[in-house]
């Protein structure tokens, strides 16, 4: 594999990224929370994009991956900042946002910061406000405490070192909600969701589509997929899903 590209944001984090070249929109894939862009989604995604002579960028967060940073520094409002930076600093013109999981609610941000630019969009299991409604909402009075005093831990079911979730990433992340406030998408939006997601459970996926206005916005449900989303089928439905937007972009 491709040794990364690396852009200095703003904030001074180095933020690694692959850039594919081709014709656009550009399609951008926004991974999620402790993820990377080596996941499968992303390399399935940007195989696709190739062969279909596409322009792809996938980006690793602050403190994911490749990028600089230690992840329990960082908190949602970062790593919207390190999204938004790299794709104004390497792309140009329109673009269709893919984001998976916490890169859904990071796709959101990114569309309100440059709705101009934006000409579809592709949530996988989106997660919006999760620090808020699934995290915060579901500690107990000890876990609060726990957090008031720095940080508090949460088994993973991906790895076997458990999730550090600061007080800096759930405060941070109530200035960053995008369920509050009114939400247009004006372009055409597919919102993809397995029924056995137990992070991000189908509930979330009503209430975006529920709380979201658009003339083209649509949720697809697959019984039995799980937050993964990457079996082969899965990924099928997210190709056909990224061709019908990107085709209502072409036109």
């Amino acid at each position: 594999m491709t040794e990364p590209t690396y852009l200095t944001t703003p904030q001074n984090r180095r933020i690694a990224y692959h850039l594919t070249p081709g014709h656009g929109p550009c399609v951008v894939f926004l991974g999620g929370f402790k993820s990377d862009m080596t996941g499968t989604k992303a390399i399935y995604l940007q195989d696709w994009a190739t062969a279909q002579g596409r322009a792809f960028l996938r980006l690793d967060y602050s403190g994911h991956g490749a990028s600089s940073g230690a992840f329990q520094d960082g908190a949602i409002g970062d790593w919207y900042e390190d999204a938004l930076a790299v794709v104004e600093a390497v792309t140009s013109g329109p673009i269709v946002l893919v984001g998976s999981s916490m890169g859904g609610w990071i796709a959101l941000l990114v569309t309100k910061a440059i709705p101009a630019r934006i000409v579809g969009l592709i949530g996988i299991a989106a997660a919006p406000d999760f620090t808020e409604d699934s995290m915060w909402a579901s500690f107990t009075p000890a876990q609060r405490d726990e957090l008031a005093r720095g940080q508090v831990a949460l088994p993973s079911d991906y790895s076997d070192a458990p999730y550090v979730i600061t007080r800096r990433l759930i405060e941070e992340g109530r200035s960053r909600l995008v369920l509050r406030d009114p939400l247009n998408l004006a372009f055409p939006t597919r919102l993809l969701q397995g029924t056995a997601d137990t992070d991000v459970p189908p509930a979330v996926a009503l209430r975006l589509l529920g709380h979201a206005t658009g003339s083209d916005l649509r949720l697809i449900l697959v019984k039995d997929a799980d937050h993964r989303f990457s079996t082969p089928d899965c990924l099928s439905l997210i190709v056909t899903a990224l061709t019908e937007v990107l085709e209502a972009a072409d036109a």
